[in-house]
């Protein structure tokens, strides 16, 4: 009577067979078996060879579908067992089933489970169509165990590695779409920076010709009608409107942040060449209070134990090193 087998997981094949996997894919030796029987060895064993071999090439011919290699190999598997003229294939793939011709589920069947990542995705099994002698697993070898285990183990990893590899052309395919938008969001970055930068020039222009054309003259005028001792107060208003119509105030302010506004304005009294004493007298302050701005002032300059002018960095060192 003929027994009908289980299926086998992946990777559990051999369980309780490791004594007898090195007689797998056997050639009987002369002393053993008569030469005809060697010949139906050597013929099967051709065949299994030819069977993996097959699977190799049906991978290689589709590198991006799984479906499409199964469809070619149900077909190819029945030409690889014992009886291919009665032989039929049926592999169960996640959703899909794929049937050899002429497939008849039948009693007489061989399964083997496929896996991906340790899990169950589906199964290959072989069916023959008729009943024929017994051998190791009812009908079928042990060597065709094997095979069919193999098989199933190759279609598990194939499919991984398919699968990884569509995963990571999409995932450069995502790549290339961002790095472009990147670089369409970076040109149209740098031409609205071009643009506010020239709309800066414009101001800057517009600025400065409304201090030379109606301010200057109005304190010049000024200046004639004023006594001598307050001259000096035309000439610190005419110079701070220069310094609207210049980048020294916000390039000091932007290099060296730690200034407050205070010690900004006290910069640019000293940058003009007013005195300590003059610089207190317009701010309505002390002169230790000056000084003490001054102190303060070289030490976030960085000038503190040298013989710097305070002065005379304003109007150049610092300058250059900011220009640099």
């Amino acid at each position: 009577m003929v027994k009908a087998p289980s299926s086998h997981p992946v990777g559990k094949n051999f369980v309780g067979q490791k004594d007898d996997f090195f007689r797998l894919w056997r050639i009987p030796f002369n002393e053993e078996v008569e030469p005809s029987k060697i010949l139906i060895a050597l013929r099967e064993r051709i065949k299994e060879l030819n069977c993996l071999y097959g699977i190799a090439r049906l991978a290689e011919r589709h590198p991006d579908s799984v479906e499409n290699m199964l469809r070619d190999l149900v077909n190819f598997l029945p030409f690889s067992w014992q009886y291919p003229e009665i032989t039929c294939a049926r592999i169960i793939f996640k959703d899909r089933t794929f049937k050899s011709k002429g497939l008849e589920v039948t009693k007489w069947r061989q399964s083997s489970r496929i896996f991906m990542y340790n899990e169950p995705v589906g199964e290959v099994s072989i069916f023959y169509l008729e009943e024929c002698p017994p051998a190791d697993e009812g009908p079928f070898l042990k060597e065709e165990r094997a095979l069919l285990d193999a098989l199933a183990e190759r279609i598990g990893t194939t499919a991984m590695r398919i699968s990884a590899e569509l995963e990571l052309q999409e995932m450069n395919k995502q790549l290339t779409l961002e790095q472009r938008a990147l670089q369409e969001a970076n040109t149209a970055l740098r031409t609205v920076m071009a643009r506010i930068e020239e709309e800066k020039q414009e101001i800057y222009m517009d600025i400065r010709a409304n201090v030379d054309k109606i301010l200057m003259p109005i304190l010049h005028a000024m200046a004639l009608d004023l006594p001598q001792t307050h001259r000096k107060y035309t000439e610190l208003l005419r110079s701070n409107l220069e310094e609207i119509a210049s980048p020294f105030v916000s390039h000091l302010s932007r290099t060296y942040l730690s200034l407050t506004p205070t010690e900004v304005n006290i910069c640019n009294m000293i940058r003009n060449g007013l005195r300590t004493k003059e610089i207190a007298q317009t701010r309505g302050v002390s002169v230790a209070t000056i000084n003490r701005h001054r102190e303060h002032i070289r030490k976030k300059l960085k000038i503190t134990n040298s013989d710097v002018n305070l002065m005379t960095y304003l109007q150049t060192n610092m300058w250059e090193q900011g220009q640099g």
